[in-house]
Parts: structure tokens; sequence; C-alpha cells
């Protein structure tokens, strides 16, 4: 497709990423003006994942071009970084399932305080600092249509009694404390029921409504999105030296519990190198 992209709009360019065990995927393009939810359906195996670290700066593609708000991929990484943020990435951005919710709030808001923020921010008088950190957490949790309220134990409900639902709006939320100009979502529509799945959707039509360029990784993409097909990228680019391979990789992600590319893209990050 052509035309020029808007600054917080997603555009690759033949975009394709080889890892340890061949190409993840290849041949990627799309583009996607600012506020958009784009979708990256396939199947679990199919660098899925994979293809949404690209995105956000969080693996190294091995040939092709990609603009991120504004930022170019892969020469600006760390910028991409910056203006990005991920939430429900298995092996990436995992709840630890014996803290509450109220402990993985207060944490995250601490992090970005001290790593995210700028330094007149940091510098805050103590009082003015917890009451900035409390509206960010509260505008996080409102953004990701979460009620502490409907919890068991309210915010001190531990992460292993969350609905599988729940848990992903609270992902949500951790990753929208930071206020990021893009949004990286996986496995958005995983063991949902129809009703979640709807819901999700609505949702994160809402953070995209919002001004929030928005990355979901799913299995099968709602209509009105911007879709971005992974399945048969990686088969098409490869001769057949890496089919059996591949499909050994599949096998994996299916065996595992949650069914996902998670073990593929942190192998792939560790491999294929960061900025």
């Amino acid at each position: 497709m052509g035309g020029t992209v808007a600054a917080d709009g997603v555009t690759a360019r033949d975009l394709g990423l080889r890892g340890p065990r061949g190409w993840a995927f290849r041949a990627v393009s799309f583009e996607a003006g600012p506020g958009s939810l784009i979708t990256i359906e396939g199947p679990s195996g199919s660098g899925r994942t994979c293809l949404l670290l690209a995105l956000t700066g969080r693996m190294k593609p091995t040939e092709g071009t990609a603009t991120v708000a504004g930022v170019e991929l892969p020469r600006r990484m760390a910028a991409v970084r910056r203006v990005s943020a991920l939430a429900h990435v298995p092996g990436v951005t995992d709840l630890d399932p014996a803290l509450t919710v109220a402990e993985h709030l207060s944490e995250r808001a601490l992090l970005q305080r001290r790593f995210g923020d700028s330094l007149r921010a940091l510098l805050r008088p103590r009082q003015e600092g917890r009451a900035a950190r409390r509206e960010r957490i509260e505008s996080a949790l409102t953004a990701a249509g979460l009620d502490l309220e409907s919890l068991p134990k309210g915010a001190r409900t531990a992460v292993r009694d969350l609905e599988r639902a729940e848990a992903l709006r609270l992902s949500l939320a951790l990753a929208l404390i930071a206020r990021p100009r893009v949004l990286g979502v996986d496995d958005t529509d995983l063991k949902l029921s129809d009703v979640e799945r709807v819901a999700i959707w609505e949702l994160l039509r809402s953070i995209a409504a919002s001004g929030t360029t928005v990355l979901a990784v799913c299995s099968e993409a709602p209509d009105g999105t911007v879709r971005v097909s992974t399945a048969g990228t990686a088969e098409e680019a490869d001769t057949g030296a890496d089919t059996e391979s591949e499909s050994e990789s599949e096998s994996e992600s299916e065996s595992d519990e949650n069914g996902t590319d998670g073990k593929e893209a942190a192998d792939a990050i560790a491999q294929a190198g960061r900025a």
C-alpha cells in the first residue's frame, strides 16, 4: 500500500525476522493510521508474537523496515520502546500469581516514575508524587475497564484468583500506566468465552479511539480492524529446508499450556538481538 503514514501510525515494508529455527515471519507489509486497531492474525506458531515484538522495538528485524509513531525500525529500536508498551505477552510481561492486584499496580507506577518519567516528575515533592501515581493508576484502570470493587477481595485479590479476562484487563492497565502511543497485546482472544471476547475487542477499540494505536495478536480478527496475517509467510519464504523445524516449533507451542508463541518469542529475543 502506498501513501504517507501519520506520526502515530504504524507501517511495515517487507518486514521479516529469521530466528534460530528459520523465518519466524517474512514479507509483512501494511500501513495503518494513528489510533488504529491493528490485528496480527494467524495460527499458533506462525510468528505472531515475534511480529508484535518486532513492531514494538523488542526484537530486531532481519530484513525490511517499519515506522512506528514516526520512528524508524530497526534503526531506532530504543526510541520505539520508549513510545510503546506491551500487555499479556507470555515470557515477557507475565504477572506474578502470588502478588495482589494492588501490589502489581503500585510496583508498575513506581517503576514508571523512576525509569519512564521526566526528571521534573521524579523530583516532585513526595505527597505530590503519590497523588500523581494514584491518578495515573486510576486512569489506567478506567481505560482497561477493570473495576477493583468487582474482584473477590478488591485490590487485595491475588493474581492467581483472577479470571482470564480480569487478568488480561490487569495486564492492559499495567501497560497503560506508561501512557504509550502504541500498545501491543498478545493472545487477545485466547481461552475467552464469546461474550468475553466481544467485550475485550470493544475495549481495545475504545483504547484505539482515545488515540493510542493498538497492535493485537489473535487467532481470528474481528471486522473493522487493520488485518495483518502471518499465516504462511514463513513457509512461503523458505524452500522447505526449515519446514520440519517450523512444524516442531508449532507442536511445542500447541503443547504449551497457554498455546502461544511465548517460548518461540523468548528464544528469538535472546538470539535475534536487541537495540
